[in-house]
């Protein structure tokens, strides 16, 4: 057996054991979440004595005043949605006239959405709940426990990343294409919405992943700018209502969890061809 045959093995075997760590999490929740708390305090690793249990938990769930399981869902659904088409449609404008806009300050402006990359939700957080505050006492328009409101935030967070990201891909993408739609009589607004947009869908699904999993996931925004009692509470933080100061209820908070999950590894599974394909279009140019 030759030297390159035993490094691909070895390599091979590696990824496997990350496989297997990094699944082991969602394992335990997928086994837990068809226990009662009793079985899963007295022994997490075992399965579980019912097979009725996991049906009796999701009823649990969906029925739960504590959780309002449904409304919690479509408040997630409404606020990743809008801001997955906010930032997609705004960055995608706004790297597309950056690229194109061959002018000193283009670049300038392109290392400001940069630079947002780097700043830690964390250090400006606070300063964020207050300028919201300040808005709705000066402005008159309510910015806390809405859903534009945390759309807004959302959009002002994920621009970074997408505008870098459609910068290198819209390099990629000949003039002539934009040269002919305008003699053909193009508009601005059509040349982007009808030209560039769908030469985008590459880099716009790979994009709409990585930040559907973040939005959907998040809970320190939304717990600052909506709260856990807020009329437009999301997942996470209905899930987080399972979890008490003295009480945990592990069956209903792990069940809880894996159905929170499953909307986005499905979205993962139906999107994962298009995700390589965006990530490398553009990069050698």
């Amino acid at each position: 057996m030759n030297r390159d045959k035993i490094g691909l093995i070895i390599i091979e075997i590696f990824a496997f054991l990350l496989l297997v760590l990094f699944f082991l999490p969602f394992a335990l929740v997928i086994l837990n979440a068809t226990k009662t708390a009793v079985e899963i305090t007295t022994d997490p690793l075992a399965f579980a004595k019912d097979a009725g249990t996991f049906w009796k938990n999701i009823t649990n769930i969906m029925t739960s005043e504590q959780i309002r399981y449904w409304n919690s869902f479509l408040n997630s659904i409404i606020i990743t949605s809008g801001s997955l088409i906010a930032i997609g449609i705004f960055s995608g404008m706004a790297a597309w006239v950056l690229v194109r806009t061959k002018k000193r300050y283009s670049h300038i402006i392109f290392v400001i959405f940069l630079s947002g990359m780097v700043i830690p939700f964390q250090v400006v957080m606070l300063p964020l709940v207050r300028l919201l505050e300040a808005i709705s006492v000066n402005v008159g328009i309510p910015m806390k426990d809405t859903y534009y409101g945390v759309i807004l935030i959302y959009v002002g967070f994920g621009a970074p990343l997408s505008v870098f990201m459609f910068h290198g891909f819209i390099k990629s993408i000949p003039m002539d294409i934009e040269e002919a739609a305008i003699i053909d009589g193009c508009s601005r607004s059509q040349l982007f919405f009808r030209i560039i947009l769908p030469i985008l869908k590459p880099i716009f699904v790979t994009l709409l992943v990585l930040n559907g999993l973040w939005i959907w996931n998040d809970y320190l925004l939304p717990l600052l700018v909506i709260g856990m009692s807020g009329d437009v509470r999301t997942l996470p933080l209905a899930v987080a209502n399972l979890a008490g100061a003295y009480i945990r209820q592990w069956d209903l908070l792990l069940t809880s969890v894996l159905l929170a999950a499953i909307p986005v590894v499905v979205l993962f599974l139906f999107a994962q061809k298009f995700i390589i394909k965006g990530m490398t279009s553009g990069a050698i140019k």
